[in-house]
């Protein structure tokens, strides 16, 4: 299977757009689109897919990420700073979690345990939930610069609310390796604008 096309590139880019979304919305309002938490934590599971629309189900799964993508790409002013912080602190830290293999090896194991979660609780299950938070807390939030949440601080201190925060996270550093995958880099996501605004365009019609 060819992955490293541009189409793959900007679908793994819409993941990660998505995930940077879903944590400002939980952060600033307690509640998120269920339909991308749906298809975002359920990236995190999908190890063994096939293709790059699998691993969030379907293109309508990220239909939340596309819009949220085409609207950073559309201006040269960032529609959503916030969300372009996150993204980009995402980008940063999946970096320095490739150079941890232990770290790999804690997530690799902590997402195998919440994969026999779902077949008992369902996805989006407390415990599955929070296990993935817990994964998220012990590897990637320990590396620097750890990203800052901005929120209500009813919704940042409610611990159910907390664990969709850090579970969206991970969500968001899979798809970063995804995209690395598809041969995703900085200097692309730049001067392959574009080229990616394009294939947006034709992936929001196949929505």
């Amino acid at each position: 299977m060819q992955l490293q096309t541009i189409t793959h590139q900007t679908i793994a880019l819409a993941g990660v757009a998505q995930a940077a979304a879903l944590v400002q919305q939980l952060a600033t309002t307690g509640t998120a689109d269920s339909a991308a938490m749906e298809a975002s934590i359920g990236s995190v599971l999908k190890i063994d897919a096939d293709t790059v629309i699998e691993v969030y189900g379907s293109l309508a799964g990220l239909q939340l990420g596309f819009g949220h993508l085409k609207q950073q790409m559309t201006n040269y002013k960032i529609a959503n700073a916030e969300q372009a912080r996150y993204s980009a602190s995402l980008v940063f830290l999946e970096n320095q979690l490739s150079k941890q293999p232990k770290m790999l090896k804690t997530i690799s194991e902590g997402i195998e345990k919440a994969q026999l979660q779902v077949e008992h609780f369902g996805l989006l299950h407390d415990n599955v939930l929070a296990n993935l938070a817990d994964i998220y807390s012990n590897t990637a939030s320990k590396l620097q610069p750890k990203i800052m949440v901005n929120g209500e601080s009813d919704y940042l201190t409610n611990p159910h609310i907390a664990d969709k925060i850090r579970a969206c996270l991970l969500a968001g550093i899979r798809s970063v390796t995804l995209w690395r995958q598809c041969g995703g880099t900085r200097w692309k996501f730049l001067f392959y604008r574009k080229k990616i605004q394009t294939e947006l365009e034709k992936l929001l019609k196949q929505v």
